[in-house]
């Protein structure tokens, strides 16, 4: 196995509408040559950004390494030219080849076959650089390789993440249909809250919102307790890892004193976010309450709502999620210098509600499509 470069080119990936945000992470992390695509940033970097952005980026599903990309209408194209790149500067000879692909609006269409046709096209190519005569043993550190064929043009990029980068080690109990870790750190974003506010989640379910604001407030690395797969690749030095936790525990500011609170009308949704807090080593900055949303009254004059009510997708549960709607806005009505930051799919959210937002986003909270509320609070 040779050495690869030490310049990358490299691929965030994000859920569709949290792209701008994963941009501004990465710039935020000092990176300035940036692409964005739907669903991705694009990006140079040296060996250290396969690390350091792994850790830092709170918004970005996986980060990938763009091996080449060309265009291909047969299969035979697709196999020449996979076997064109260089392999053998990525891959040992005993790696597990682990080949998934996609395929849209291209002549190449059966994602199966073009995975197949990859993986034979790195074996072949691995086999004559490493003059072995037989199959290729694959005993040794897996290999995600994806092949992505958008309108016949293929990419091929290694997945240097592993489990997505949601998973941040945290969670040990969920509740059903609970909001992934990453969309709840991008609802925190896109609102102006600084860690000298007030913040408060009255639908906390897992208590994700809280725990990634607490992670944002102290500027804690979201990766910090969590393995990569790029970590047990044979070309990367253990220093960029060791440098980039580093550097992580340098950043963060533990001393932030920060006032958050999460509470849900579910008792066993405040058990298992005060156990997914206590896992995040954040048990002391979070007050975690068992309460009716219709009960709440905010302590503090000025602060921040942000929150994933049910949506009342199930008819039975229609009338009485949008009586929740519209009790919180009748609360909320005499706390002006709060700003309210709402994710739901209920197309008449605001009118229970009983206020225009002042300004609205689409996401996608997994494959359901959803708006996001924002309330600015009166200037104080």
């Amino acid at each position: 196995m040779t050495l690869v470069t030490n310049q990358l080119t490299l691929i965030a990936t994000a859920a569709m509408g949290l792209e701008g945000l994963v941009k501004q992470e990465l710039q935020d992390l000092g990176y300035h040559d940036l692409y964005t695509e739907n669903g991705k940033v694009i990006f140079k970097s040296d060996f250290s950004g396969i690390a350091r952005t792994n850790l830092w980026l709170r918004t970005a599903d996986r980060v990938k390494v763009l091996v080449d990309e060309f265009d291909a209408y047969s299969f035979d194209e697709l196999f020449e030219q996979t076997k064109a790149c260089p392999w053998e500067d990525w891959l040992p000879e005993d790696a597990f080849i682990h080949v998934v692909g996609k395929s849209h609006k291209s002549k190449l269409y059966s994602v199966p076959d073009c995975q197949s046709i990859v993986k034979k096209a790195i074996v072949s190519r691995l086999q004559e650089q490493y003059h072995i005569h037989s199959r290729l043993e694959e005993s040794g550190v897996r290999y995600k390789v994806e092949v992505a064929i958008l309108k016949d043009r293929v990419t091929l990029s290694l997945d240097t993440t592993g489990a997505g980068l949601h998973k941040r080690g945290y969670r040990v109990d969920q509740v059903e249909a609970p909001l992934k870790e990453t969309l709840a750190a991008a609802l925190v974003k896109l609102t102006n809250w600084k860690p000298d506010k007030t913040l408060v989640d009255p639908f906390t379910g897992s208590g994700t919102i809280p725990i990634e604001a607490a992670l944002i407030g102290q500027n804690i690395a979201p990766g910090f307790n969590r393995d990569f797969s790029a970590q047990e690749w044979d070309f990367l030095p253990q220093s960029i890892w060791d440098e980039a936790l580093e550097e992580a525990e340098d950043l963060a500011n533990y001393d932030q004193p920060l006032s958050i609170t999460g509470s849900d009308i579910d008792h066993k949704a405040i058990e298992i976010a005060t156990n997914n807090a206590l896992e995040a080593e954040l048990a002391d900055l979070i007050d975690w309450k068992q309460m009716n949303v219709k009960d709440l009254r905010p302590k503090s004059d000025v602060g921040y709502l942000i929150g994933n009510p049910p949506y009342g997708e199930r008819l039975n549960d229609r009338d009485e999620v949008e009586s929740l709607y519209s009790s919180l806005g009748g609360i909320m009505k005499d706390y002006p210098k709060w700003s309210v930051y709402i994710l739901t799919a209920h197309e008449k959210f605001e009118n229970y509600y009983g206020i225009q937002a002042s300004k609205k986003r689409k996401l996608f909270n997994g494959f359901i499509k959803a708006d996001y509320y924002q309330f600015f609070g009166k200037k104080y």
